[in-house]
């Protein structure tokens, strides 16, 4: 049995839960709680678990409350795990299961799968195959939490990791860009290179169940990182290293941050949530530290402080490159992003003197869920960006028909400073695609979660200010 069966196997137990109203990223954070239990018994590493926690408890369990039994296993290893890793991964442990029954039914699926067919890095491309469906799906809304492996892989192989750099991802979500980064490293050096000076990996997750999975994602990749459960925008920051490499895809939305205190050093104030993970990343970097980071484009426009935060990226970094990337490749549709590699300057005030800009927006091809986006598609913009990471080498303008542009930094200030640069004509344009009726659900629930989310933001504003005018 291929991981693909397996993978399929493993998400078609979830129907068995549709019933009771269980979603689709519900089911998988409530996989990475019985799949921890059954590649332990897979892979020989049950000591790490007492007894009454491990998978053959389950499997075997004979009462008539199976439903109680699991409750008190999650329980008992989210507080009493002699594991760090695994308190972790169980930590405020909940369960969406409200029937013994089907409980039982998905055990018994995971059960009769051929685990012993699988390798120890099968395991994690299985998870991380679960992952990319999960996010795939319109109605599970869980690709904010999962940038297109094809993108990621891209990205990471133009960045160029090396062995003895900490790399670092403060939105991490499901841990694809650590990932990636370490199969990169370990793919171009030897097996002593990499052991005596290994990477090291930072992350920061704020949301709970994708905090565990992404523990449950870089455990079975056998990835050593340091995930903190927090908010990068916050002194939660204050846990992480300067970096030689950061990789992010910050989340989509508008309002950044929570009431808790923000950081003194992201010293330009602004409620867009890309713009503050913006400013973070540049203060993070060392100085020679390269970044690529997945933005929207109202980054590359915004007026008023997001010029100004704009105008210091390019100031304190070399901005020497943007993909303009297609629509239609994340859980939003609609949604257009780009991405930014720059290079933090190891002096000065004027680092970048012009910026390389690639259209992928305008190719005529509808990306979707039927048409995925691969790294076959990314070929021609790998070619053009050449092989240093740092944006250095040789490029050629291909001029007002080609898809690859330079723009000098004076161009840019004449222009605003505005980077949302574009020059061909759309082939696919947005308005002209047509949609599964699935993806204009998902796209409509989008919009109406982020206008929720706005109004419970304004509200808390409100009654924030109503309480010091009554303190006043």
């Amino acid at each position: 049995m291929n991981n693909e069966n397996i993978i399929q196997k493993i998400w078609n137990l979830c129907h068995i839960l549709r019933g009771d109203g269980i979603s689709y990223h519900e089911y998988i954070s409530e996989l990475t709680y019985l799949l921890f239990l059954k590649i332990a018994e897979e892979n020989k590493t049950e000591e790490l678990l007492p007894d009454h926690c491990r998978w053959g408890k389950l499997i075997g369990y004979k009462g008539d409350d199976l439903l109680t039994e699991y409750r008190d296993i999650l329980t008992f290893l989210g507080g009493h795990a002699s594991v760090d890793i695994i308190r972790k991964i169980y930590a405020f442990p909940t369960t969406v299961f409200s029937h013994s029954e089907n409980l039982k039914a998905v055990i018994d699926g995971i059960a009769k799968i051929d685990w012993h067919s699988i390798t120890q890095d099968g395991m994690g491309d299985i998870y991380e195959g679960l992952l990319s469906k999960n996010s795939q799906d319109a109605r599970s809304g869980a690709g904010q939490y999962f940038t297109p492996r094809a993108l990621v892989d891209t990205i990471v192989k133009l960045i160029c990791p090396k062995a003895g750099e900490l790399i670092q991802d403060p939105a991490v979500g499901s841990g694809g860009f650590l990932i990636s980064a370490d199969k990169y490293i370990r793919d171009n050096n030897s097996l002593n290179v990499y052991n005596e000076n290994p990477p090291k990996y930072e992350g920061v997750e704020i949301e709970k169940s994708t905090y565990r999975i992404c523990l449950m994602n870089v455990f079975l990749h056998q990835l050593s990182a340091s995930i903190i459960l927090g908010d990068a925008l916050t002194d939660d920051s204050r846990l992480l290293s300067s970096a030689d490499v950061v990789l992010a895809n910050p989340p989509f939305g508008a309002k950044a941050g929570s009431a808790r205190q923000k950081r003194q050093d992201i010293i330009h104030f602004t409620s867009n949530k890309q713009l503050a993970f913006l400013q973070h990343i540049i203060s993070t970097l060392k100085p020679g530290g390269r970044a690529a980071v997945v933005l929207p484009d109202n980054v590359l426009f915004e007026a008023g402080v997001g010029k100004t935060i704009r105008q210091e990226l390019m100031a304190k970094c070399n901005l020497h490159t943007i993909l303009r990337l297609p629509v239609g490749i994340f859980y939003s549709q609609g949604v257009k992003t780009n991405v930014l590699f720059f290079t933090k300057g190891k002096s000065g005030n004027a680092n970048t003197s012009n910026v390389w800009f690639y259209d992928m927006r305008t190719l005529p091809v509808r990306f979707g869920k039927r048409r995925p986006l691969s790294t076959e598609d990314f070929a021609a913009f790998e070619i053009a960006f050449g092989r240093d990471p740092k944006g250095n080498s040789e490029r050629v303008d291909q001029g007002n028909e080609g898809r690859w542009r330079s723009f000098t930094r004076d161009e840019i200030r004449e222009n605003d400073d505005s980077l949302d640069i574009s020059w061909l004509k759309a082939e696919n344009a947005i308005e002209d695609q047509v949609f599964d009726t699935t993806e204009i659900a998902a796209a409509i629930f989008d919009h109406l979660r982020e206008a929720m989310s706005e109004i419970k933001d304004l509200t808390e504003d409100f009654e924030a200010l109503e309480s010091k005018g009554n303190d006043d």
